[in-house]
Protein backbone atom coordinates (compact mmCIF):
# COMPACT_ATOMS: atom_id res chain seq x y z
CA UNK A 1 0.00 0.00 0.00
CA UNK A 2 0.83 3.79 -0.80
CA UNK A 3 -0.28 6.44 1.37
CA UNK A 4 -0.38 9.28 -2.41
CA UNK A 5 -1.12 8.99 -5.64
CA UNK A 6 1.08 10.99 -8.27
CA UNK A 7 0.18 12.44 -11.05
CA UNK A 8 -3.42 12.58 -10.68
CA UNK A 9 -5.45 14.82 -13.32
CA UNK A 10 -8.97 13.70 -12.38
CA UNK A 11 -10.74 12.33 -9.30
CA UNK A 12 -13.64 10.17 -10.25
CA UNK A 13 -16.35 9.15 -7.68
CA UNK A 14 -18.89 6.62 -7.44
CA UNK A 15 -21.89 8.07 -6.24
CA UNK A 16 -24.55 5.42 -3.78
CA UNK A 17 -22.77 4.60 -0.62
CA UNK A 18 -19.80 6.96 -1.41
CA UNK A 19 -20.86 10.44 -1.99
CA UNK A 20 -24.39 10.07 -0.72
CA UNK A 21 -26.01 7.60 2.17
CA UNK A 22 -28.47 5.06 0.24
CA UNK A 23 -29.49 3.81 3.81
CA UNK A 24 -30.59 7.44 4.51
CA UNK A 25 -33.85 6.55 1.59
CA UNK A 26 -35.26 4.21 4.64
CA UNK A 27 -33.65 6.30 7.71
CA UNK A 28 -36.44 9.04 5.96
CA UNK A 29 -39.25 7.02 7.26
CA UNK A 30 -37.80 5.55 10.32
CA UNK A 31 -40.87 5.95 12.19
CA UNK A 32 -43.30 4.10 9.29
CA UNK A 33 -40.52 1.32 9.36
CA UNK A 34 -40.04 0.51 12.64
CA UNK A 35 -37.29 -2.17 13.74
CA UNK A 36 -37.76 -3.24 10.18
CA UNK A 37 -36.07 0.03 8.74
CA UNK A 38 -32.39 -1.51 8.88
CA UNK A 39 -33.17 -4.50 7.14
CA UNK A 40 -35.61 -3.51 4.94
CA UNK A 41 -32.54 -1.09 3.74
CA UNK A 42 -29.58 -3.64 3.61
CA UNK A 43 -32.07 -5.76 1.62
CA UNK A 44 -32.79 -3.44 -0.42
CA UNK A 45 -29.63 -2.25 -1.82
CA UNK A 46 -28.08 -5.82 -1.63
CA UNK A 47 -30.72 -7.01 -4.38
CA UNK A 48 -29.92 -3.44 -6.02
CA UNK A 49 -26.62 -4.35 -6.21
CA UNK A 50 -27.22 -8.23 -7.64
CA UNK A 51 -30.00 -6.79 -10.20
CA UNK A 52 -27.48 -4.74 -12.04
CA UNK A 53 -24.96 -7.44 -12.22
CA UNK A 54 -27.67 -9.86 -13.34
CA UNK A 55 -28.99 -8.10 -15.72
CA UNK A 56 -25.15 -7.48 -17.02
CA UNK A 57 -24.48 -10.71 -17.03
CA UNK A 58 -28.09 -11.33 -18.67
CA UNK A 59 -27.67 -8.35 -21.38
CA UNK A 60 -30.85 -6.96 -20.33
CA UNK A 61 -30.23 -4.03 -19.05
CA UNK A 62 -32.52 -1.49 -17.80
CA UNK A 63 -32.35 1.53 -16.04
CA UNK A 64 -31.13 2.00 -12.57
CA UNK A 65 -34.48 3.26 -11.34
CA UNK A 66 -36.31 0.66 -12.46
CA UNK A 67 -33.80 -1.91 -11.13
CA UNK A 68 -33.88 0.00 -7.85
CA UNK A 69 -37.75 -0.23 -7.68
CA UNK A 70 -37.58 -4.13 -8.02
CA UNK A 71 -35.13 -4.36 -5.51
CA UNK A 72 -37.37 -2.18 -3.00
CA UNK A 73 -40.22 -4.53 -4.03
CA UNK A 74 -38.49 -7.30 -3.34
CA UNK A 75 -37.47 -5.76 0.25
CA UNK A 76 -40.91 -4.92 1.18
CA UNK A 77 -42.88 -8.54 -0.02
CA UNK A 78 -40.05 -10.11 2.02
CA UNK A 79 -40.72 -8.63 5.12
CA UNK A 80 -44.71 -7.97 3.97
CA UNK A 81 -45.35 -4.68 3.90
CA UNK A 82 -47.98 -3.78 1.43
CA UNK A 83 -48.09 -0.01 1.91
CA UNK A 84 -48.62 1.30 -1.27
CA UNK A 85 -48.01 5.25 -0.12
CA UNK A 86 -45.06 4.14 1.49
CA UNK A 87 -43.33 2.05 -1.57
CA UNK A 88 -43.70 5.62 -3.17
CA UNK A 89 -42.23 7.36 -0.67
CA UNK A 90 -39.27 4.96 -0.74
CA UNK A 91 -38.16 5.52 -4.20
CA UNK A 92 -38.81 9.30 -4.38
CA UNK A 93 -36.19 9.32 -1.35
CA UNK A 94 -33.74 8.29 -3.50
CA UNK A 95 -33.52 11.81 -5.29
CA UNK A 96 -33.02 13.56 -2.09
CA UNK A 97 -30.35 10.91 -0.33
CA UNK A 98 -28.11 12.68 1.80
CA UNK A 99 -24.78 13.82 0.92
CA UNK A 100 -22.32 12.42 3.39
CA UNK A 101 -20.13 15.67 5.22
CA UNK A 102 -17.08 15.97 3.78
CA UNK A 103 -17.74 15.27 0.69
CA UNK A 104 -18.65 19.00 -0.34
CA UNK A 105 -15.45 20.84 0.88
CA UNK A 106 -13.61 17.70 -0.64
CA UNK A 107 -14.61 18.32 -3.76
CA UNK A 108 -13.92 22.35 -3.35
CA UNK A 109 -10.40 21.98 -2.40
CA UNK A 110 -10.05 19.60 -5.26
CA UNK A 111 -11.91 22.08 -7.76
CA UNK A 112 -9.85 24.95 -6.72
CA UNK A 113 -6.70 23.35 -7.04
CA UNK A 114 -7.07 22.06 -10.76
CA UNK A 115 -7.62 18.59 -10.50
CA UNK A 116 -10.50 17.66 -12.54
CA UNK A 117 -13.89 16.14 -10.69
CA UNK A 118 -16.43 13.42 -11.85
CA UNK A 119 -18.75 11.15 -10.53
CA UNK A 120 -19.23 7.62 -12.78
CA UNK A 121 -22.40 6.30 -11.57
CA UNK A 122 -24.78 3.25 -11.85
CA UNK A 123 -27.86 6.12 -11.32
CA UNK A 124 -29.18 7.14 -14.36
CA UNK A 125 -28.86 11.01 -15.50
CA UNK A 126 -32.47 11.64 -13.84
CA UNK A 127 -31.48 10.02 -10.77
CA UNK A 128 -28.10 11.83 -10.19
CA UNK A 129 -29.05 15.40 -10.91
CA UNK A 130 -31.12 15.90 -8.34
CA UNK A 131 -28.77 14.67 -5.74
CA UNK A 132 -26.06 16.61 -7.48
CA UNK A 133 -28.81 19.89 -6.96
CA UNK A 134 -29.48 19.53 -3.66
CA UNK A 135 -26.18 19.20 -2.42
CA UNK A 136 -24.86 21.90 -4.46
CA UNK A 137 -22.03 20.22 -5.64
CA UNK A 138 -23.04 20.65 -9.09
CA UNK A 139 -19.71 23.68 -9.70
CA UNK A 140 -17.23 21.40 -7.91
CA UNK A 141 -17.73 18.57 -10.71
CA UNK A 142 -16.74 18.54 -14.53
CA UNK A 143 -18.94 15.41 -15.56
CA UNK A 144 -21.72 13.52 -14.18
CA UNK A 145 -21.23 10.50 -15.69
CA UNK A 146 -24.06 7.26 -16.02
CA UNK A 147 -23.77 3.57 -17.30
CA UNK A 148 -27.05 4.58 -19.12
CA UNK A 149 -24.28 5.86 -22.00
CA UNK A 150 -23.03 2.38 -22.13
CA UNK A 151 -26.28 0.18 -21.54
CA UNK A 152 -24.18 -1.96 -18.75
CA UNK A 153 -23.12 -1.57 -15.81
CA UNK A 154 -20.45 -1.66 -13.43
CA UNK A 155 -17.78 -2.94 -13.17
CA UNK A 156 -17.56 -3.28 -16.82
CA UNK A 157 -14.40 -2.04 -18.10
CA UNK A 158 -16.30 0.25 -20.78
CA UNK A 159 -18.21 2.04 -18.21
CA UNK A 160 -14.89 3.52 -16.19
CA UNK A 161 -13.82 3.94 -19.90
CA UNK A 162 -16.50 6.55 -19.78
CA UNK A 163 -14.34 8.97 -17.36
CA UNK A 164 -11.34 8.66 -19.85
CA UNK A 165 -13.06 9.76 -22.95
CA UNK A 166 -15.62 12.60 -21.55
CA UNK A 167 -12.36 13.71 -19.20
CA UNK A 168 -9.85 13.32 -21.77
CA UNK A 169 -7.58 11.92 -19.23
CA UNK A 170 -5.08 8.42 -19.39
CA UNK A 171 -6.84 5.92 -17.14
CA UNK A 172 -3.15 6.24 -14.86
CA UNK A 173 -3.75 9.83 -13.86
CA UNK A 174 -7.50 8.88 -12.66
CA UNK A 175 -7.83 8.68 -9.15
CA UNK A 176 -11.32 6.50 -8.51
CA UNK A 177 -13.04 6.55 -4.99
CA UNK A 178 -15.88 3.61 -4.42
CA UNK A 179 -17.19 2.75 -1.11
CA UNK A 180 -17.86 -0.22 -2.94
CA UNK A 181 -15.43 -2.94 -2.74
CA UNK A 182 -16.36 -4.77 -6.34
CA UNK A 183 -16.30 -0.91 -7.62
CA UNK A 184 -12.83 -0.40 -6.14
CA UNK A 185 -11.82 -4.04 -7.66
CA UNK A 186 -13.59 -3.36 -11.13
CA UNK A 187 -12.41 -0.01 -11.47
CA UNK A 188 -8.47 -1.34 -10.53
CA UNK A 189 -8.72 -3.95 -12.94
CA UNK A 190 -9.38 -1.48 -15.73
CA UNK A 191 -6.15 0.56 -14.35
CA UNK A 192 -7.66 3.56 -12.29
CA UNK A 193 -5.40 4.22 -9.20
CA UNK A 194 -8.16 3.39 -6.61
CA UNK A 195 -8.94 4.44 -3.26
CA UNK A 196 -11.33 1.90 -1.73
CA UNK A 197 -13.02 4.49 0.83
CA UNK A 198 -14.54 1.68 3.19
CA UNK A 199 -17.33 3.55 5.35
CA UNK A 200 -18.67 0.25 6.83
CA UNK A 201 -15.65 -1.57 7.73
CA UNK A 202 -16.12 -4.52 5.21
CA UNK A 203 -13.38 -6.97 4.46
CA UNK A 204 -11.82 -7.00 1.26
CA UNK A 205 -13.52 -8.82 -1.35
CA UNK A 206 -10.83 -12.17 -3.18
CA UNK A 207 -11.11 -11.02 -6.20
CA UNK A 208 -8.48 -10.01 -9.35
CA UNK A 209 -6.76 -6.59 -8.50
CA UNK A 210 -7.14 -4.32 -5.39
CA UNK A 211 -7.04 -0.95 -4.56
CA UNK A 212 -4.15 1.34 -3.87
CA UNK A 213 -5.74 2.42 -0.67
CA UNK A 214 -8.18 2.07 2.11
CA UNK A 215 -10.06 5.48 3.49
CA UNK A 216 -12.72 5.17 6.41
CA UNK A 217 -14.05 8.44 4.27
CA UNK A 218 -13.14 11.14 1.84
CA UNK A 219 -11.54 13.20 4.04
CA UNK A 220 -7.98 12.68 2.94
CA UNK A 221 -8.33 12.57 -0.37
CA UNK A 222 -6.56 16.31 -1.33
CA UNK A 223 -3.46 15.26 0.61
CA UNK A 224 -3.84 11.93 -0.72
CA UNK A 225 -3.56 13.15 -4.71
CA UNK A 226 -1.28 16.53 -3.76
CA UNK A 227 -4.43 19.04 -3.85
CA UNK A 228 -4.25 19.95 0.14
Amino acid sequence: MTNSLSNIDACVFDAYGTLFDVHSAAGFFASKLGDLEKPVSELWRAKQLQYTWLRSLMGTYHDFWEVTENALDFALDTYDINKTELRSELMESYLRLTCFEEVPEVLRTLSSSGVKNAILSNGSPQMLEPLVDNSNLGGYLDACLSVDEVSIYKPAPVVYELACKRLNVKRENVAFMSSNCWDAIGAASFGFRVVWVNRYAQQLDRLPASPELIETDLRSLPQIVGAG
